[in-house]
C-alpha cells in the first residue's frame, strides 16, 4: 500500500511539474501564480503547496528536472564516442548548447528577472544544478576515461559544466564551434595533447 500511494504522489508531481513547465513556457516564470497552476492542475491550492511548495520552489523543481533530462541526454552523445575524450565532450556539449535553443523552458528562464525569476538558477543560485550536472559528468568521466587522474577530471568536468552554462547564456559562436571550443579546453585540462 505504502508503495502505491509513492506511486501516486510521484505521478502527482510529475503533473503538476509539466502543468507548470507549460505555464512557463507560455507566460514566463515572472507571470505564474500557484492559483493558476493549482485550476490548470486541477488541484486544489492546498495540494499543490503540499506537493511542490511555494513558488521558488517551483522554479527550482522545474529546473533541477531540465537538468536531469538535459544529463540523461549528454550521457548518450557521450556514449557515441567512446574512448576519444575531444569528439564525445563537443557532442555533449553541442547537444546541450541545442537543446537550451530550442527549450521553451530555458529561454522563458531568459526572459525573466534576475533577481525573482528562473534565471537566478542560473546565475545568482547555480549550486544546486552544477552540483547535479558535475557529479553526473565525473561519474560517466570515471568509468569512460579512468586513466584521467581524478584531480584533472574533476577539473575537465567543472570546466566543462561552466563553460557550456555560460555559452547557454551567452554565445558568440554557433554550438558546434562553442562546443569544438569548449572540448578542446577540456581536454588539455584532462591532460589529453594537442592536436
Amino acid at each position: 500500500m505504502a508503495r502505491f500511494r509513492e506511486t501516486v504522489r510521484s505521478l502527482l508531481r510529475e503533473h503538476l511539474l509539466d502543468t507548470a513547465y507549460a505555464l512557463v513556457a507560455e507566460h514566463g516564470f515572472d507571470r505564474l501564480r500557484m492559483s493558476h497552476l493549482a485550476t490548470a492542475a486541477g488541484v486544489s491550492r492546498q495540494t499543490l503547496y503540499s506537493e511542490l511548495g511555494s513558488k521558488d520552489e517551483v522554479g527550482e523543481a522545474l529546473f533541477q528536472r531540465e537538468v536531469e533530462r538535459c544529463m540523461r541526454g549528454i550521457e548518450l552523445s557521450l556514449a557515441r564516442h567512446p574512448g576519444d575524450l575531444r569528439a564525445a565532450v563537443a557532442a555533449a556539449v553541442e547537444f546541450a548548447l541545442r537543446l537550451a535553443a530550442d527549450n521553451p523552458l530555458v529561454q522563458a528562464m531568459f526572459s525573466s528577472s534576475v533577481d525573482h525569476g528562473m534565471l537566478r538558477y542560473l546565475t545568482t543560485r547555480p549550486e544546486a544544478a552544477f552540483a547535479t550536472a558535475e557529479a553526473a559528468a565525473d561519474a560517466y568521466a570515471a568509468g569512460a576515461w579512468p586513466q584521467i587522474d581524478p584531480a584533472s577530471r574533476a577539473l575537465a568536468v567543472q570546466a566543462a559544466i561552466r563553460l557550456t552554462a555560460s555559452h547557454v547564456m551567452q554565445s558568440d559562436t554557433s554550438p558546434a564551434e562553442s562546443a569544438r571550443r569548449i572540448a578542446e579546453s577540456v581536454a588539455r585540462i584532462a591532460g589529453y595533447p594537442a592536436r
